[in-house]
């Protein structure tokens, strides 16, 4: 295979990733986004071992590469087709752990046999100055996206006792001072490699980087992590745009570029929403501040509580109805039923919209996703900030499984989400809040809304509580 014919193959494989990012940023257009991608990093990954081929001259080369394609697309198809709609976002943040490591491994590599550059270099010859640079680069993005991605997936998942994985926000004093100095340590251990090429230092900047990836994370809490996700899928892409520089692949400088910037963009949209400084994501420092952490058990204060039966009565006579989707909605399955009780009440011509938070679940989009599963209209889903003026005209805001989203905590002065925009479900005439238990959400915080005198609080799964009202609406 030719470098022209090469070159021209990853540029193909470049457009499909642009068209995969063009279709993704939209639900009608989202499977052909994902044809896209698929088939441009099929070609990309065709042609890299081909050009391995070439380059090693020997079967034992593209022996190795296949190994991995196999062991890896399979590990990667087994999963995607497995894992639950709840477990998601611990899958995508163990994606960036992998894809970090992976930088690192490779700057590693590269380090120890500069030859393996491609620029010519003899054995024993020095690694220019500029390909120290994007090693150091490479190699540190890399760690913290591993380390971080790690604390990542422990606090999504919330099923592991260790401290470092709880979804309450871990702080000590002095811990911006000493994210300081080990980020400083890094950078001047990143500066000696690229000035004496010294592989202890190069070590030494890599370690540091893995402890800085979990201390940058560590701080923030729960019901930010949405948002984390999104930062370490662009630190991702950027640890991958480092290490092709340093290998001269365009196709790994393309690839990590649209995924870094991507990436970005995305945590920059959703800071927003949430009234977060983008600067503050970016340096990991936005967690709760100390003193603000959150509460745990909530308070037992008496709360109206009433049977499926009850609800079904209130929604059958309601002129309008907001759907709130949540976690608990996703845990239960339950997308399915709530798509046929919306069609049951659109039938006896209610007027139904769904109201997504942008941080609702535990990743970006999450909530957008289950109800695509169930094949929900997409007229009818609405972002918050299209559906929260309409809360105040809403006969009856229904909100399963959600918490943090909806409470009203957030406009209180003190609150450890005190600022981050919330759907506006209090301004409806009538609330009801289906959830197992009144455990706090993710956050740790009770949520004063399930004790307003016009909320009625359901209790119980999910799917069982909206199969039941589907049944009982006359």
């Amino acid at each position: 295979m030719s470098l022209n014919l090469v070159t021209l193959l990853y540029l193909v494989a470049s457009v499909c990733f642009i068209q995969a990012l063009k279709g993704l940023s939209h639900p009608t257009t989202s499977i052909r986004g994902n044809l896209f991608g698929m088939s441009g990093m099929a070609i990309a990954a065709v042609t890299t071992g081909a050009l391995i081929w070439k380059l090693a001259g020997t079967p034992l080369g593209l022996g190795w590469v296949l190994l991995g394609l196999v062991v890896g697309g399979g590990y990667g198809a087994w999963r995607a087709k497995t894992v639950e709609m709840t477990k998601m976002p611990e899958l995508v943040a163990f994606f960036h752990s992998m894809i970090g490591l992976a930088a690192v491994f490779i700057a590693i590599a590269a380090v120890a046999e500069p030859s393996a550059l491609e620029h010519g270099l003899a054995k024993g010859e020095a690694i220019p100055t500029g390909n120290r640079l994007e090693l150091f680069l490479g190699a540190a993005i890399g760690a913290i996206t591993f380390s971080g991605s790690v604390i990542a997936f422990g606090k999504l998942s919330g099923t592991y006792k260790f401290r470092l994985f709880k979804g309450a926000p871990v702080q000590f004093a002095g811990q911006h001072m000493v994210n300081l100095v080990l980020g400083l340590a890094m950078l001047g251990c990143g500066v000696a490699f690229i000035a004496t090429e010294s592989p202890v230092a190069f070590g030494v900047m890599v370690a540091l980087s893995f402890v800085l990836g979990v201390l940058i994370i560590i701080p923030i809490g729960g019901a930010d992590m949405p948002v984390v996700v999104s930062m370490l899928n662009s630190y991702s892409g950027w640890a991958a745009a480092g290490i092709g520089f340093s290998l001269n692949n365009p196709m790994l400088i393309i690839a990590g570029s649209l995924v870094g910037s991507s990436g970005a963009i995305l945590s920059y949209i959703m800071c927003k929403a949430m009234n977060r400084s983008f600067f503050s994501v970016i340096l990991g420092g936005f967690g709760a501040e100390p003193g603000t952490a959150a509460a745990g058990a909530a308070e037992a204060r008496p709360v109206k509580s009433g049977s499926a039966d009850d609800a079904a009565f209130i929604l059958g006579n309601a002129e309008s109805v907001i759907i709130v989707p949540g976690y608990g909605l996703a845990v239960a399955r339950a997308q399915h039923a709530v798509k046929e009780l919306a069609a049951k009440l659109t039938h006896k011509g209610i007027s139904v919209k769904y109201a997504i938070h942008p941080v609702a679940g535990r990743m970006p989009g999450h909530m957008n996703v289950l109800l695509a599963e169930a094949e929900v209209p997409y007229d009818q889903v609405f972002e918050m900030d299209e559906i929260n003026g309409e809360f105040g005209q809403a006969d009856v805001a229904i909100i399963l499984g959600a918490n943090d989203v909806v409470n009203p905590a957030a406009l209180t002065k003190g609150s450890p989400i005190y600022g981050m925009p919330i759907l506006e479900a209090y301004k409806a005439k009538t609330v009801i809040v289906n959830k197992r238990s009144m455990a706090a959400g993710y956050a740790g915080l009770d949520n004063e809304l399930f004790y307003m005198d016009k909320t009625m609080m359901v209790f119980g799964d999910a799917k069982k509580v909206v199969e039941d009202m589907l049944k009982a609406v006359e």
